[in-house]
């Protein structure tokens, strides 16, 4: 059985990944899930300089899902490359960083920086996240915006280069399309969908933040669905997220288009997931007579 995929000149030993924001920097779920096993390890989002994020409360438990608000808090790329990637370079698993700026000067030097540096095999960059103040969605939702800093990222790295999309978009084709002639390698869709949740005691919000970002098996029929247009729109692979919490799941965002999958939410609640679903994959395959993962992508029969 063959369950390699591959994400721009990334070679996987299988298609599950994890969601940045969901696994810390790695070290954290290692106690857990054996990292050798995971396609890749897709950390925390990196920015330039230490954030502190937003305040509390970030996170609120909702029917069939969450919302959070945690502000991209992250310790910074510096930090980053000398506190927890030689942790990583331990492990025979690809390590993506996810990444973000607060302008197109800022992403193309955090790629830059993070392009240079051993032991990152690729860049995710976050155009999407929907707890930034309102004017840094231009990123992901201008199409005119994303192509110009997707365009600036490409100049300065020629490692694998995914760009992460926001749903929160009217044609999430569109933009996918935009990001691949900007110089993409793959794209990973869908980021957390913007909501809010009230307190009817206080009659105010859960969230400090007020809104937050929506993930969890809530918003997986969304996902499915903008994977599927997303994979009819590109030629470039397409990584599937938002609600996968076991094997089915997977397979039906593969079948849907999707190249690879990244489990997120589902590490909270059960922090082997990501294995359960590899070998769910696996039993799925024998099954089904599959010898190549390869052949659900874009299975679907219409």
């Amino acid at each position: 059985m063959d369950l390699t995929v591959n994400i721009g000149k990334l070679k996987l030993k299988n298609p599950v990944m994890t969601a940045s924001g969901t696994f810390g920097y790695g070290e954290e779920y290692s106690e857990f899930v054996d990292l050798n096993k995971l396609g890749a390890i897709v950390v925390k989002g990196l920015s330039l300089l230490p954030r502190e994020g937003n305040p509390p409360p970030r996170v609120v438990e909702t029917p069939a899902g969450m919302l959070n608000a945690i502000g991209l808090q992250n310790i910074g790329i510096e930090n980053f490359i000398r506190e927890k990637l030689p942790f990583l370079r331990q492990f025979d698993t690809s390590v993506i960083v996810n990444f973000f700026g607060d302008s197109i000067d800022e992403y193309a030097k955090a790629a830059e920086r993070l392009s240079a540096v051993d032991g990152i095999h690729g860049l995710e960059m976050n155009i999407s996240c929907p707890n930034k103040e309102a004017n840094w969605s231009i990123f992901g939702t201008d199409p005119k915006v994303t192509f110009e800093v997707v365009s600036a990222v490409r100049k300065v790295t020629d490692i694998t280069l995914i760009v992460k999309l926001s749903p929160n978009v009217t044609d999430i084709a569109l933009m996918a399309k935009v990001a691949e002639d900007a110089g993409a390698d793959a794209v990973s869709l869908i980021n957390t969908i913007t909501g809010m949740a009230i307190d009817i005691k206080t009659k105010r919000p859960r969230l400090g933040n007020i809104t937050g970002g929506l993930s969890g098996p809530a918003i997986k029929p969304i996902a499915v669905r903008m994977v599927y247009e997303t994979f009819k729109a590109v030629k470039i692979p397409v990584i599937g997220m938002g609600g996968i919490m076991n094997s089915s799941d997977a397979i039906e965002f593969m079948l849907a288009g999707a190249t690879a999958v990244a489990v997120g939410t589902a590490n909270f609640v059960n922090p082997s997931t990501t294995i359960d679903i590899i070998n769910g994959i696996e039993s799925f395959m024998v099954e089904n007579s599959i010898t190549d993962v390869k052949e659900l992508t874009g299975g679907i029969k219409i």
